[in-house]
């Protein structure tokens, strides 16, 4: 029993720190949703220049002056052909197409000698072109390699694409990486936007924003297994990147002992929207939603504000509404408001349990006189309950009044 609850301390104190250059789609989707801490190295070692990327159909003539330009420096050249089958039928082809290249050939069905010898060989400079599976992919460190040339680059993962690319340019010397396909081929949606993307991030660093692209290509995967493709699509991305939040938050919460927020229930009699003629794109505006939702403090409806007069112009009152009532949200939630619900002239007000005991009665029955027959105070399962009756012809300021009511609950807490 004790080894048992050892082994349960071991695994929820244990800190684990993961390095990688480009975090599959599952990973980075862990780290944005909060299951993982990220941080990010954007500083290039010293003296490295950005590799110079082509993708281009496989075309043996530009492929040979490419290897002889590389030969004419003193360097060295990585050709990778992926089908161990032919892999000696390739690497004869290339050694006839660049006239007096020594040509080396590696792949993981070599005996462990055999390889290690090919390799030490082609590192003290013996060899000129070293035609390799993906072996090299990961743990080679070649300064004096610095052309790449990928055959049939369309059939592998961008991160794959990108840990290639990465074993060339690894000294002060400007590096090439040639990602090619078949000739005349046609290529899938999903490869084309692969090789788009290997191609347009070039510059040192990139590897984080490979991964954001790749992850917008895969899809998150599944964050309970080991597939990098999930079910997300029965119940769509965002409420399952909503849901899976949700749960990171309550295990969070149980953990620390701290106590839940409050998540206030609104029904508001206000029209309150973004009209078709504000902002026209549906795709905007369905993000300029998202991004109400989601706000938390007075600064981000401010920011929201600047973003939405800067970008769309004055807004007309339909959105000023929808403003008040995030603003409503925000005070009800950092002053624990369960409901807060119009019917016709009445507008009623629910504290939760924990924020009803906390107020004192005798400063909100002081607080309340001002009000006058405005207000009724009251109490409902414990919780307390106080309910507005409005004019009609104070509307829609009547919301003025409810804001400047919750953000004086602070000062009406027992002492």
């Amino acid at each position: 029993m004790k080894h048992k609850e050892r082994i349960k301390q071991i695994k929820t104190n244990v800190d684990v720190l993961t390095l990688t250059a480009t975090p599959i789609p599952r990973t980075l989707h862990m780290s944005m949703l909060g299951v993982r801490d990220l941080s990010v190295i954007e500083t290039p070692p010293a003296n490295r220049f950005p590799i110079q990327t082509y993708v281009l159909e496989y075309n043996p003539i530009f492929l040979r002056e490419a290897i002889e330009r590389e030969i004419g420096r003193g360097g060295q050249v990585f050709f990778l052909y992926n089908r161990v089958e032919n892999i000696d039928q390739k690497a004869q082809e290339i050694a006839d197409l660049v006239e007096g290249a020594r040509v080396a050939v590696a792949h993981g069905q070599m005996n462990e000698t055999e390889l290690e010898n090919i390799m030490i060989a082609f590192l003290a400079g013996e060899y000129d072109v070293l035609v390799s599976t993906t072996i090299i992919e990961t743990g080679v460190d070649i300064p004096n390699v610095n052309t790449l040339i990928v055959d049939r680059a369309d059939r592998m993962g961008l991160s794959q694409l990108y840990q290639l690319r990465g074993r060339v340019g690894r000294s002060n010397r400007v590096a090439y990486a040639y990602f090619t396909y078949q000739k005349d081929k046609v290529l899938s949606e999903v490869a084309e936007k692969r090789l788009q993307a290997i191609k347009e991030f070039t510059e040192l660093g990139s590897g984080f924003k490979i991964a954001m692209r790749d992850l917008s290509i895969r899809g998150a995967g599944n964050i309970l297994g080991a597939e990098q493709h999930g079910f997300i699509e029965s119940v769509g991305f965002d409420l399952y990147s909503e849901m899976l939040k949700e749960s990171i938050e309550r295990r969070k919460l149980n953990h620390h002992q701290v106590e839940a927020p409050v998540e206030p229930e609104l029904n508001l009699a206000i029209e309150a929207y973004i009209p078709d003629d504000y902002i026209l794109d549906s795709k905007q505006k369905i993000m300029m939603y998202k991004k109400l939702q989601a706000v938390d403090s007075h600064d981000g409806i401010a920011d929201i504000i600047d973003e939405l007069v800067d970008r769309f112009g004055d807004y007309p009152k339909e959105v000023e509404h929808l403003l008040t009532v995030c603003q409503i949200r925000v005070d009800a939630k950092n002053y624990r408001v369960e409901t807060i619900k119009e019917v016709k002239n009445k507008l009623t007000i629910i504290l939760d349990e924990k924020m009803s005991q906390e107020i004192d009665g005798e400063k909100l029955f002081n607080y309340a006189v001002d009000f006058g027959r405005m207000i009724l105070l009251g109490t409902e399962q414990n919780k307390l309950k106080i309910t507005f009756t409005f004019q009609k012809n104070i509307f829609p300021e009547r919301y003025q009044y409810i804001r400047s009511f919750l953000t004086a609950l602070e000062k009406l807490k027992r002492d």
